[in-house]
């Protein structure tokens, strides 16, 4: 299993803190926001792991997180020219895969919960990971059936069909760079990983598991609080 970190974009939502830096290089207490990604990773078992960055800041990544020696991991290094959509992370990492199964996280997600068994376990088609959250409107949304079987899946929908979130931890055959590929970007520009649900979704390749622990997308200033508020409560031992 393969993992790639997505650390590109812009990070308008928490413009002036990113004027000078992106966002995954923040602080979370008393780390940088990507250290949690990587620890997630990590924690999983996955070890050889490509961290797509934005050209601005690739030289900052490289000195915080180098070789990947500190961390027990191996890190290689692409840059995505443009926020061109999560999809494109696949096209980018293509030769890294080498047809081999990938996790994919967020540079800007921060989980308080283990996925080690689901990485260990998994064999082909693709997981993804649902939350039920207040503000679905935020995210991709999944609808599930009676049995809790994914039928659909909407990108940020005025009107969610359900409050579950697709978080953004995403496991997957190689198959999803053929999949990527073959996406046109959406009105916003984009290449919607929600697409890729969609793909795997019509080809009954994809599982959605949910899931309750802790998670944030730290994309905004509520958000960037909340998490680092927890993380101190937990490194205080007020959080168990």
């Amino acid at each position: 299993m393969k993992g790639i970190i997505l650390a590109g974009g812009k990070g308008t939502r928490l413009r002036p803190l990113t004027k000078i830096t992106c966002k995954q290089l923040l602080p979370v207490y008393d780390r940088p926001m990507i250290y949690y990604p990587v620890q997630t990773l990590v924690s999983s078992g996955i070890t050889d792991i490509l961290v797509i960055v934005a050209p601005d800041y690739a030289g900052q990544f490289l000195h915080l997180l180098g070789s990947g020696k500190e961390f027990g991991a191996h890190f290689s290094y692409a840059i995505q020219e443009e926020p061109r959509g999560l999809p494109e992370a696949f096209i980018i990492g293509e030769d890294f895969m080498d047809n081999e199964p990938v996790t994919m996280i967020l540079g800007d997600n921060i989980f308080d919960t283990s996925f080690s068994p689901e990485i260990a376990n998994f064999t082909t088609g693709g997981l993804v990971f649902a939350k039920q959250v207040p503000d679905p409107q935020r995210f991709g949304v999944v609808e599930f059936d009676s049995h809790m079987r994914a039928v659909s899946f909407e990108e940020k929908p005025k009107d969610p069909k359900s409050q579950f979130a697709v978080v953004g931890l995403y496991i997957y055959d190689h198959h999803v760079v053929e999949y990527a590929k073959s996406l046109t970007p959406s009105a916003r520009g984009e290449l919607e990983i929600t697409d890729i649900h969609k793909l795997y979704l019509k080809h009954n390749q994809l599982k959605v598991s949910t899931f309750t622990g802790l998670w944030e997308d730290a994309g905004t200033f509520d958000s960037l609080l909340a998490v680092s508020n927890y993380m101190a409560a937990k490194a205080k031992g007020e959080v168990r």
